[in-house]
């Protein structure tokens, strides 16, 4: 079982911070100057967010001491999901998101993403413990940018997304942040759900797993969360809201699919290049007809005002790929998270082929969110 028994949170602390400035020694010594300024400044980002976060009971009477009814309101509603994520979603009961931290930006990093002009295909980079991903965080926008201009240069195509939150895995307590504590409550317990899923099973070198099942767990669990302990009008704001989402990935996902047909067939380069360009218009005109459906929402406006690329496209499927089989899978598990977080865990200890073929027999031709029964039965932690 692929599952992280966390330590208590002191040695958890001590541990990470030994292994970060092993990681850094060793980096001294074999990596290039480049290598070595991105992890000074991943280790450096961190232990920066860290050094901020303050206990949530703390927070809160602070905030209230500030005025700031608003705040002191969010913090308390993230401390009853974060209670909720242990005793019905059996999600680890640590000190993850038990405090506090503003950062005073809008985002706790930037996640950088890449693909070749004419593939569909991320760029992976490969780092001590969490093995290779397809993306690149910097804690400053600057730093990402400058990032990928580089990678332009090189002829990749490259994206820049700010990222509210992001998962230690457990080596670290990770806090509730500024970036997304005021996000609408079923929002902000579904990134609660997510980081802490990351916790339960991680699988090194696999990106498309690891977010496929956490964000399966968020699903599952703010059905959940919606269902017994928000209002009305919670329930209300987030079917609207996540309802135009699933509209708007599954542009995204056709788009893609689009894409990568294209990329496959033996025509050359260039029309290759003119059938992009009017895949990426129709996406656009798509666009515009579901606004008027929306009655003009403009929630994703940001999105769509940017150059848009593959890697744009490539960063959203790498998401969601797997969920319909991890949501399958906890269908046949009944309901039961720790069967489920077992089972996920089995799976992610296959061979990478194996693990893939698995999930492929998961995944049902159509898997709805809403139609899961999940009981979390059972007591404890794992």
């Amino acid at each position: 079982m692929n599952t992280r028994h966390a330590p208590r949170p002191g040695r958890r602390r001590g541990a990470a911070i030994l292994a970060a400035a092993v990681m850094t020694a060793l980096a001294l010594l074999t990596a290039g100057c480049e290598t070595v300024s991105y992890y000074a400044q991943s280790i450096g980002g961190h232990l920066g967010v860290m050094a901020q976060a303050q206990p949530l009971n703390d927070a809160i009477a602070g905030a209230r001491d500030a005025n700031d009814a608003r705040l002191a309101q969010r913090l308390a509603l993230a401390g009853r999901i974060r209670d909720y994520a242990s005793r019905e979603l059996k999600l680890p009961d640590n000190g993850s998101y038990r405090r506090y931290a503003n950062l005073h930006r809008p985002y706790v990093v930037w996640s950088v993403f890449a693909t070749p002009e004419l593939s569909m295909e991320l760029s992976k980079w490969c780092f001590p413990i969490v093995g290779c991903i397809s993306y690149r965080g910097y804690y400053a926008q600057a730093d990402a940018e400058q990032y990928a201009q580089g990678l332009r240069r090189d002829g990749l195509e490259a994206y820049v997304a700010g990222i509210p939150a992001y998962s230690t895995l457990g080596y670290f307590d990770d806090p509730l942040l500024n970036t997304f504590v005021y996000l609408p409550e079923g929002e902000l317990a579904r990134l609660i759900f997510h980081e802490l899923a990351h916790q339960v099973v991680y699988v090194r070198n696999d990106t498309a797993f690891n977010e496929s099942f956490a964000t399966a767990v968020e699903a599952a669990g703010v059905e959940r969360w919606l269902a017994e302990d928000a209002s009305e009008d919670a329930r209300a704001s987030y079917r609207q809201y996540d309802a135009r989402r699933q509209q708007f990935r599954a542009l995204l996902l056709g788009t893609r699919d689009r894409l990568a047909a294209l990329y496959q067939t033996p025509l050359d380069d260039e029309a290759k290049r003119e059938g992009k360009a009017k895949i990426f218009a129709d996406m656009r005109e798509q666009y515009g007809r579901l606004k008027v459906e929306w009655g003009n929402y403009s929630g994703y406006d940001r999105w769509f005002d940017q150059p848009l690329t593959n890697a744009h496209l490539a960063a959203v499927a790498t998401y969601q790929q797997w969920v319909p089989a991890f949501t399958a899978l906890l269908v046949q598990c009944d309901g039961d998270w720790r069967r489920f977080y077992a089972e996920a865990g089995r799976i992610g200890a296959l061979p990478a082929t194996e693990r893939e073929a698995t999930l492929r027999r998961l995944a049902p031709p159509a898997t709805r969110v809403d139609t899961l029964t999940a009981s979390g039965t059972g007591a404890g932690t794992h």
